[in-house]
């Protein structure tokens, strides 16, 4: 068994191994930035290995200490998550939460919930981000994501299925007068468009019916790695996009913007709240989980 030393050490290199230099890790765990460098140089003298590269602005981990990081931290994942689980407060949300999710979605949807959530229980502290992109919740430790899609980048995650909306194809009026109202699919190649960018790519649409549809690669004549930024967009004239319903539908009620191909364009995206595998859920992540479940259940997610 470790000793109560050697804990405190692994708290401190999980910590500094999350920060940029030993200044940041000496302010988020309240002490010296010399009491960091000399805990994290015995640590390394009991390890026998290097666990950091130092210059004079930065640190990164070694590839021992990438390994040796992984380790501790789901280590010390477990052992927070099992004092949370034990006690008087083992039911009622509280401590800091990390929570992920796409920026249309996570402002218009999402951040309701957890504001009023934080109203009835003020115990529990938020750290939200709002990414469009898939984020690795164990590497960036992070509690929870929300993400629309599949889940081919999250299989070592647990999951579960809040609902699903469809995708809503659409473009500003004004823009649709001088382009044209697309009546195929195939007519979209001729149109100018203002598709979402992961990873170096444009996103794909979805096309068809479900079971039976397709995807489709429009022209991409603006790309654009921000849900409000693609809304913007087609607000603005600048072309056809597609979103799901609860991102545009206000501007759909409005008049703003205008569906096409409704027919032709009857695909669905799945949502899903994900996060590291435990065998202590957090009651603020349960919560969490299961309120926005229930929402979804009654149809806030359509």
């Amino acid at each position: 068994m470790l000793p109560v030393e050697s804990l405190n050490g692994l708290v401190t290199f999980v910590t500094t191994a999350r920060a940029a230099t030993f200044t940041e890790a000496a302010e988020a765990l309240g002490i010296s930035r010399s009491a960091v460098g000399k805990a994290i140089a015995r640590l390394e003298v009991r390890l026998g290995v290097r666990l950091f590269h130092r210059t004079t602005r930065r640190i990164s981990l070694t590839t021992d200490g990438e390994a040796y990081y992984a380790s501790c931290a789901a280590a010390l994942e477990e052992i927070s998550a099992a004092e949370a689980c034990l006690g008087l407060g083992a039911h009622v949300p509280s401590g800091r939460l990390r929570i992920d999710m796409p920026s249309s979605f996570g402002r218009m949807v999402v951040m309701p919930v957890l504001l009023k959530l934080c109203q009835q229980y003020p115990d529990l502290q938020l750290t939200v981000t709002f990414t469009d992109h898939f984020v690795d919740p164990i590497e960036e430790g992070i509690d929870l994501l929300i993400r629309f899609g599949g889940l081919q980048q999250a299989e070592h995650l647990v999951a579960r299925r809040l609902g699903s909306q469809r995708l809503v194809t659409c473009a500003a009026p004004a823009y649709l007068q001088a382009h044209g109202v697309p009546r195929t699919v195939d007519d979209l190649r001729q149109h100018r468009s203002i598709v979402g960018y992961r990873h170096g790519q444009p996103v794909a649409w979805r096309v068809g019916v479900e079971g039976e549809g397709g995807t489709f690669i429009p022209s991409a004549t603006h790309q654009l790695n921000d849900g409000d930024a693609v809304i913007d967009g087609a607000l603005a004239g600048l072309g056809i996009c597609q979103m799901p319903m609860s991102l545009v539908r206000p501007h759909l009620q409005s008049g703003a913007l205008q569906s096409v191909l409704d027919e032709q364009m009857q695909r669905h995206v799945d949502i899903h709240a994900l996060w590291p595998p435990t065998r202590h859920l957090r009651p603020k992540v349960r919560y969490v989980v299961d309120e926005l479940t229930r929402l979804a259940a009654g149809g806030a997610f359509d």
